[in-house]
């Protein structure tokens, strides 16, 4: 048991925990999703790690909105912190980004757009993700529903060391002030679903190197290759709207996730009129 929740089987792993299946007394399922404090971080820092844990999903569990992983409650339970979540059909974007598994542009910016618009209601609530890629965003044909998850916690450890030395999130996807100075506000978050929008397009990520340093480099202070480059029949109005993106300085790009969602759906409409 985690709470009122009984655990029905392991689904899975996350980085610092894992995640079950469990039973919720209400009726249905839930998705909990684990961190285990007592074996993952140093003493010195678990009270750190436990007070920022919960405030990012007491954060998380505010968020109302169709394009949002419900969070319906946390606890703690003999040293591991848990979460449980809406249980969700469907499949994380991540499974679209080989060159062989690509979406057709007109769905790509659809997803996107649906993406930037429930980014810019967390947004509004004052809430920031800060990994934002397209292992986080799961979409169900079925049903036409996508659902970004995991709000806030790529926050939790930011001042925690683990006993392994792992560091959470993707450096493939942060934003240059992310690897820089570590600020982060809403427009990180656009310039990471910026990045998911060129892989989910073209198959590759925009700035690519061999090593963390340069990659790093790359993500601060080279340019991208317009995807107009990377995938021959794409619309060079693409180019425009990934170029505005991806832009170094946070105030270039985007004012919000509504002006990205507008730009996206506009491209559509050229795209496939």
């Amino acid at each position: 048991m985690f709470g009122e929740y009984e655990l029905k089987h392991e689904i899975g792993k996350a980085p610092l925990g894992m995640l079950y299946l469990a039973q919720n007394p209400r009726g249905g399922t839930v998705v909990i999703k684990t961190l285990a404090l007592a074996t993952e971080f140093e003493p010195r820092d678990q009270a750190e790690v436990r007070k920022r844990f919960f405030r990012e999903a007491e954060a998380a569990a505010r968020l109302r909105h169709p394009g949002i992983r419900r969070v319906l409650k946390s606890g703690e339970d003999n040293g591991t912190a848990w979460v449980a979540m809406e249980n969700v059909t469907g499949k994380p974007l991540s499974q679209f980004t080989a060159p062989f598994r690509l979406l057709p542009v007109e769905e790509v910016l659809e997803m996107t757009a649906r993406a930037a618009e429930a980014l810019h209601y967390a947004h509004r609530a004052n809430v920031i993700h800060r990994d934002i890629k397209p292992a986080n965003i799961i979409y169900d044909p079925v049903t036409d529903r996508l659902k970004i998850t995991d709000f806030g916690f790529a926050h939790i450890t930011d001042s925690g060391r683990t006993r392994t030395g792992l560091v959470l999130g993707t450096p493939s996807f942060k934003s240059p002030e992310q690897l820089s100075d570590g600020k982060v506000n809403s427009a990180s978050d656009l310039f990471s679903l910026g990045v998911t929008l060129y892989q989910l397009l073209t198959g590759r990520l925009p700035f690519r190197s061999e090593s963390m340093i340069g990659l790093i480099q790359s993500i601060i202070a080279r340019p991208h290759v317009p995807p107009s480059e990377a995938r021959e029949d794409m619309d060079t109005m693409l180019d425009e709207i990934l170029d505005r993106a991806l832009r170094k300085r946070p105030e270039d790009r985007f004012s919000d996730g509504a002006q990205m969602a507008a730009a996206l759906r506009a491209c559509a409409r050229t795209v496939t009129g």
